[in-house]
């Protein structure tokens, strides 16, 4: 067996976390064999380095990468189908259904006959798409919640509360992309991130290869033959304004300070002809978008108030206000009814508590007087990391290159997961914390999780790691001091739980931390915290955790890695109480 330099493993590394497939990284780097790069990818343990990214993320990131790439495979065109065929199934879309779709888009295209004349076809093109192929495609593709949607579709405001992985994303990606070929005019995605839109990009793309064997291409934007231009910004996105269209934003009760993106959505969308399309799962009542929802926003400066119904009841099938805001309400039961059966609503009941089944699946709002944090400060934390984080490569074998990280840990509970948060504290005083990495792990043994830990720590150099030792976390710690003696345990009392909950209190308020917007489970996490009293009157901190029930994972594992910063609690100021 032939023998490589640690450069040539190097490179190796840093391909696959790149999404390389092993094939092309043995061809490029004049290895034997493909085996030796399984054989490396599975010693070093580097397909866990990318458990920050969720599924449908690293999905996103290699069917664009494959997609846009020049002279492609057999190879290649087998694994966008099967990448496209795993974004399906992430959008909660019926894999029988879309396969239908597929051949039957296939049967349109031989009908119509190919086109056998030489002439180059401009970038792009969608000429030979028709609207009837479109729409029998649509008509076969989705649920009764969505027809209903593109029933809707010329409603000059639609805004859809939903539940979570229903397909929103995916239906409004397929929607946009059909109405641009059929019409031309513009379309704009505007999501809290970069990468967050580029999911509509990845859907976009899909569609076009799928059913029509069309290769889209455009990095910022991508422009039809029919002048159409389909557009990914982020709501950091400075030129955004400058941009005209119909526009699709996403999961809007979770964008920071929605008074400004508003204004600059009416700036893209201002003409009577652009419309806009706001959906989200609810976040609490006091967030910036709720007055739009609630109609609250259209009775400001009104002597004879408008009544708004906006309950389930009424808006199950859709209502146009006073307000001309066509609303629209789907639970998790309302898309089963109306036939997608890809949930077990059950089994969801016992893998969430009561409060958050009703926020994250039946559109329910969280009570924002129950939590010690405020969505408008959680919120604020919230930036596009792609940005403004020049000296953070999340792609690199070391992404933060030697700069001094902390690790915290919050341990599972049977029915939930363990958590793991690094952030990278001030490199000045009074600077901001950044939360660089999460990992949520569930069912798996202690050992696995500890190892991830470890793994954690020969990719950052970590100073500080911080353990929740009461109860399941002790077997994590143990197995973590071997390789890291300077552990630090951390022992739940009514203390504690205070000086950690002040400690992040502080920390939020002050704007002193950032995480990438799309990591709305964080801010979902912290609204979970809430004040209680014990049996003698003393105050302490809870998410509802019980024996069997742990919640808010990554908000207390974050908590436990920002301890490791003393607590001056004499010169804040705070609103919550104090254990006396």
């Amino acid at each position: 067996m032939a023998t490589y330099s640690d450069e040539i493993k190097t490179a190796a590394k840093l391909m696959w976390l790149r999404r390389v497939s092993a094939r092309e990284i043995a061809e490029q780097l004049n290895l034997n064999s493909v085996r030796v790069v399984y054989q490396w990818a599975e010693k070093g343990h580097w397909e866990d380095m990318l458990q920050h990214e969720t599924v449908e993320q690293a999905t996103t990131r290699r069917l664009i990468a494959l997609v846009e790439k020049p002279n492609k495979t057999k190879e290649d065109f087998t694994e966008i189908d099967r990448l496209g065929n795993l974004l399906d199934k992430l959008a909660g879309i019926d894999l029988k259904k879309a396969r239908t779709a597929k051949e039957k888009a296939v049967a349109s295209r031989g009908e119509r006959g190919e086109s056998k004349g030489k002439k180059k076809k401009p970038k792009n093109d969608i000429s030979e798409i028709t609207a009837e192929q479109l729409e029998e495609i649509r008509k076969e593709l989705f649920y009764g919640y969505q027809h209903r949607w593109h029933d809707h579709k010329s409603e000059r405001t639609r805004f859809i509360l939903k539940s979570r992985q229903i397909g929103a994303t995916y239906y409004f990606a397929w929607e946009a992309f059909e109405d641009a070929i059929i019409t031309g005019d513009n379309q704009i995605f505007l999501s809290a991130s970069r990468s967050q839109a580029e999911v509509f990009k990845a859907y976009i793309l899909l569609f076009a290869s799928k059913y029509f064997d069309i290769e889209l291409k455009g990095a910022d934007f991508i422009q039809l033959s029919n002048g159409a231009e389909l557009r990914f910004v982020s709501t950091n996105g400075r030129t955004a304004q400058s941009y005209h269209g119909h526009l699709y934003i996403d999961e809007v009760f979770w964008i920071p300070d929605f008074e400004n993106l508003n204004k600059l959505a009416s700036a893209m969308a201002s003409q009577k002809k652009w419309r806009k399309t706001y959906f989200s799962t609810p976040s609490v009542k006091s967030h910036g978008a709720y007055p739009l929802w609630s109609g609250e926003k259209y009775n400001e400066n009104r002597k004879n108030k408008v009544e708004f119904d906006l309950t389930r009841e009424t808006l199950k099938t859709g209502q146009k206000g006073k307000d001309r805001i066509w609303r629209n309400i789907v639970t998790v039961k309302d898309a089963e009814e109306q036939g997608c059966t890809l949930f077990n609503i059950e089994e969801l009941k016992d893998e969430y508590s009561d409060s958050e089944f009703n926020n994250l699946f039946m559109c329910a709002f969280m009570e924002a007087g129950l939590s010690v944090f405020k969505l408008d400060d959680l919120l604020s934390c919230s930036i596009d990391t792609n940005v403004t984080w020049v000296d953070f490569k999340k792609r690199e074998v070391r992404p933060y290159g030697n700069l001094p990280v902390w690790i915290g840990y919050d341990p599972s509970r049977s029915g939930d997961g363990a958590a793991v948060v690094v952030i990278a504290p001030p490199l000045k005083s009074g600077g901001k914390f950044r939360v660089l990495e999460k990992i949520v792990m569930r069912n798996r043994a202690w050992q696995w999780q500890a190892n991830r830990i470890k793994e954690l720590t020969e990719k950052y150099n970590t100073q500080f790691i911080g353990i929740d030792c009461t109860g399941p976390g002790t077997g994590v710690y143990e197995m973590v001091k071997a390789f890291f003696p300077r552990v630090t345990p951390i022992t739940y009392g009514i203390n504690t739980k205070t000086n950690l909950v002040l400690k992040a209190q502080d920390v939020i308020e002050s704007g002193r931390v950032e995480w990438d917007a799309e990591h709305t489970d964080l801010p979902q996490a912290f609204l979970q915290i809430h004040q209680v009293t014990t049996g003698n009157d003393q105050i302490t901190y809870a998410a509802n955790r019980t024996s069997t029930t742990g919640h808010a994972d990554v908000a207390w594992a974050l908590m436990h890695a920002l301890s490791n910063e003393p607590l001056n609690r004499y010169q804040r100021k705070t609103t919550v109480a104090l254990a006396s």
